[in-house]
């Protein structure tokens, strides 16, 4: 009887491993305050790591154009600040704040700054770009987008180049607010 316990225990454990999610990671909001994807369960996201200071933060404004296209279908873009390239986010979270919002009326959701590749890389981004991840290989630069659907599993990768605009980028969105 003991062994069986034991074997249910173990299997339980494996289980609660496996239905862990991207969802589950650790945030930090622009402000500071804990929070994870979690509170987003359910809804389509793109995830982008974002800079003030880079020849594609114009990106911004199509950014916040595709947010209020869907955002009443269950979508949302994600900021997630980055100084990893060329130090083009160099500011702290208040001063990312008031730059989005007074220069590109930014409302969808920003977060804390963190690191998108090497050793410091945050949790999320290991587990959408690392070696086990959902699509290997490190961001090329700032404004790396990754598409995540309701159930919080990663449907598609875009490269920094590739506008919120874009064709493509907009049919897998319209795409993945379609699968319910």
């Amino acid at each position: 009887m003991k062994k069986i316990l034991l074997a249910l225990a173990v299997c339980a454990g494996l289980v609660s491993a496996a239905e862990k999610s991207i969802l589950d990671i650790p945030l930090k909001d622009i402000d500071g305050k804990d929070t994870s994807l979690k509170a987003y369960q359910g809804k389509v996201l793109l995830v982008v790591n974002v800079a003030s200071r880079c020849g594609l933060t114009k990106q911004y404004t199509e950014l916040q154009a595709l947010h209020e296209k869907f955002k009443d279908q269950g979508f949302s873009v994600l900021g997630f600040p980055c100084n990893d390239f060329g130090a083009q986010e160099p500011g702290t979270n208040e001063e990312i704040k008031t730059f989005c919002s007074t220069k590109y009326q930014v409302t969808f959701p920003m977060f804390d700054k963190l690191h998108v590749k090497g050793p410091e890389q945050h949790a999320l981004y290991h587990e959408l770009t690392g070696k086990e991840g959902a699509f290997p290989g490190d961001v090329k630069w700032n404004f790396g987008k990754f598409l995540i659907g309701r159930d919080g599993k990663p449907v598609e990768r875009f490269e920094p180049r590739t506008t919120p605009d874009d064709a493509g980028l907009v049919a897998a969105i319209e795409k993945a607010l379609g699968a319910k």
